[in-house]
């Protein structure tokens, strides 16, 4: 991608909850994560999900368009890094979901991340144990209740800070619901590094 396409795109920019990583002007935590928060500690993403980046993260998950993944995890180093992680943990899909997509674009990401920086990949840190379905429309106890237990930790995570990568976050939910499985496992912080950032509607 060419340096001006490159910066047309939408760029987070600063006054992000730090929690959450939705707008907040002036920085912080908002109130919606001081009343209610999540399992995990921190969240940053490179940039808001909405045109024209929505079609470039579309075109790397549904059209195998896997160079797309080394430019987003250069851009996710020049905006992430350096950090205090020990370990980078791709969001697992369901091997259902793998099957039929036939790849994991959170491991298409994480493998150039985790190189790039100079962090162990943990490709084996957690698995997937049931394919949920689309969590759009619930409200928040749903979408906890269609969580509760999907994921399983595959090793000791005592006292790591573990960075879960994704392409996209949108309610956090299924964030929450990994963060919650690694700390069960002894994950001391666990932190979101995602490309983007659904915007909050309205």
């Amino acid at each position: 991608m060419c340096p001006e396409c490159a910066a047309d795109l939408p760029h987070v920019r600063s006054g992000r909850c730090s929690v959450c990583a939705q707008p907040l002007p002036g920085g912080g935590v908002c109130g919606q994560c001081l009343k209610r928060p999540p399992a995990f500690d921190a969240s940053q993403a490179v940039f808001d999900y909405r045109f024209p980046l929505d079609g470039l993260v579309q075109g790397l998950k549904y059209h195998q368009r896997f160079s797309l993944a080394g430019f987003f995890a250069e851009e996710m180093v020049a905006a992430m890094f350096p950090r205090e992680v020990d370990l980078i943990l791709p969001m697992p899909l369901h091997r259902s979901r793998l099957a039929e997509r036939g790849f994991n674009q959170a491991v298409e990401i994480a493998r150039p991340l985790a190189r790039l920086a100079g962090v162990p990949l943990a490709l084996d840190g957690a698995l997937r144990l049931r394919a949920t379905p689309k969590l759009e429309g619930l409200s928040r106890q749903e979408r906890r209740a269609t969580l509760r237990g999907a994921f399983a930790c595959g090793r000791d995570l005592a006292g790591a800070r573990v960075a879960v990568v994704d392409d996209v976050m949108t309610s956090g939910a299924t964030l929450d619901e990994l963060a919650r499985c690694l700390k069960r496992s002894g994950a001391s912080r666990v932190e979101n590094l995602v490309v983007a950032r659904t915007p909050p509607p309205g």
